[in-house]
């Protein structure tokens, strides 16, 4: 998942400010394949990048399509059946999750979560 410079800019303040929490751990499921995590992952890699979020929190899992099906590590652990999926852990409890395509970026969404504030 690399970054688009810039593409996060245009993420509101909350939102940066929402993952920029130091207890969050990010867990990231996607394949350079699928249309929907190349359009959509750069972005969520920005916004992570203007909130500071080090390399290091950030867990990312490749996923493959094989015979149709998509396998990857950590995706029966932990119940991912489309990508991109992203979920966020504080203290090792599964505080927010973004599946596939929402109706909103995906920063936005796990920050509403985040928040309460999700719409």
């Amino acid at each position: 998942m690399e970054s688009n410079p810039g593409a996060g800019h245009d993420a509101p303040a909350e939102v940066v400010e929402a993952l920029a929490d130091d207890d969050l751990r990010f867990k990231v499921w996607g394949g350079d394949w699928c249309p929907d995590c190349t359009d959509q992952l750069p972005r969520f890699a920005a916004v992570l990048d203007e909130a500071g979020v080090p390399a290091d929190r950030v867990d990312q899992y490749p996923v493959e399509k094989v015979d149709g099906e998509k396998e990857g590590p950590g995706m029966d652990e932990h119940d991912v059946e489309y990508i991109p999926t992203v979920v966020v852990f504080r203290r090792d409890e599964e505080v927010a999750r973004f599946v596939e395509s929402a109706n909103e970026p995906i920063a936005e969404s796990l920050a509403g979560e985040l928040t309460g504030k999700s719409s």
